[in-house]
């Protein structure tokens, strides 16, 4: 992993003191940051990204104390997944505080906060002495990246300054959990499951992405849109392939996790790799370079489920992606 040079973070805590974006690398995407508490910053992060200002955004801090900061409210729960999993990925949902603008909640009365691991993101909060906001740093629609040059083939040097901290670790966003639901409900999976939440909590959390699956407003920090590939993107069972692109006309690109004799396209298969981590990890970087090719269809074979933690919330997690990212039949 990348470490950060002083001087480097300097010049970007500076560049979002004056009102400035600034990508960084976490451990699950890149994020586009604005000073959380400078409402124009915020703006425009929405208006760069071409993002509808009701869908709200995350606000990554270093610690509690910061995310109390940003919070009316920071009840015994959000304390014992703070403890549990930050720095890490899960956002915590809960009342927002007046002094963080409205602008970045879409006008909602709650905020998600979560605090990143990886040196340069805290780095970097630490340096601006404050909340940053950092929805993935890519144009609304497309796929999250994970790379720095996947940030740079979005936006100039002049509109975003870019902190290049390697490839991210995770490559699947964070765990967002609402507190302010009774019971406590995953809005979007991660790798922290419902189950690990459940038991750092004392309580039941419902794994009911509702924002997602329901077409309610989504809850703070998460995101109704669709990031997914230029091309139509199908999902086969394996051995289904066929069976599922029986009908195209054109290049194939295939993602498997084994490779296969009956996998023959007329295009070329992407062997994935068969650790949940590893998957995940590498996905969207798959599926941006699969994107590249404009083939017809996208084929990605369904991955395999677990029965154990931590494989289990890992493939729960890219299968939810999966979902979102495929055409709709």
């Amino acid at each position: 992993m990348t470490q950060p040079s002083q001087s480097l973070i300097e010049r970007a805590a500076d560049r979002l003191r004056s009102g400035g974006l600034v990508a960084f690398p976490t451990e699950t995407v890149y994020g586009l940051g604005a000073d959380a508490l400078n409402p124009d910053a915020v703006a425009r992060v929405f208006e760069i990204k071409r993002r509808p200002m009701s869908s709200p955004l995350i606000v990554h801090v270093v610690d509690e104390d910061m995310a109390r900061s940003v919070a009316s409210a920071w009840p015994e729960e959000a304390g014992a997944i703070a403890g549990a999993f930050w720095p890490g990925p899960v956002s915590i949902i809960v009342p927002r505080a007046d002094r963080l603008p409205e602008v970045v909640t879409g006008g909602g009365a709650t905020v998600a906060v979560r605090c990143p691991d990886h040196p340069m993101a805290l780095a970097l909060i630490r340096a601006l002495g404050g909340p940053i906001v950092a929805p993935s740093a890519n144009l609304s629609g497309e796929l999250s990246p994970t790379r720095a040059e996947h940030v740079r083939a979005s936006f100039t040097e002049d509109e975003v300054l870019v902190l290049d901290g390697g490839a991210c670790e995770s490559g699947i966003e964070s765990t967002v959990v609402s507190l302010v639901d009774r019971p406590a409900r995953v809005l979007r999976r991660g790798v922290i499951s419902a189950d690990r939440l459940s038991i750092a909590i004392g309580r039941e959390v419902v794994e009911v992405p509702a924002a997602m699956e329901q077409g309610d407003r989504p809850g703070a920090g998460v995101s109704g849109a669709q990031y997914a590939p230029r091309s139509r993107v199908v999902l086969f069972e394996p051995g289904r392939f066929a069976h599922a692109t029986g009908a195209v006309q054109g290049p194939i690109v295939a993602l498997v996790i084994t490779e296969r004799p009956e996998l023959e396209p007329p295009g070329r298969v992407c062997v994935m790799p068969g650790d949940a981590s590893a998957y995940a990890r590498g996905l969207y970087a798959a599926l941006r370079a699969a994107d590249a090719d404009a083939p017809a269809v996208i084929a990605v074979e369904l991955p395999p489920s677990a029965e154990a933690e931590p494989d289990r919330a890992v493939w729960s997690a890219v299968l939810d992606l999966l979902r979102r990212v495929a055409t709709p039949a």
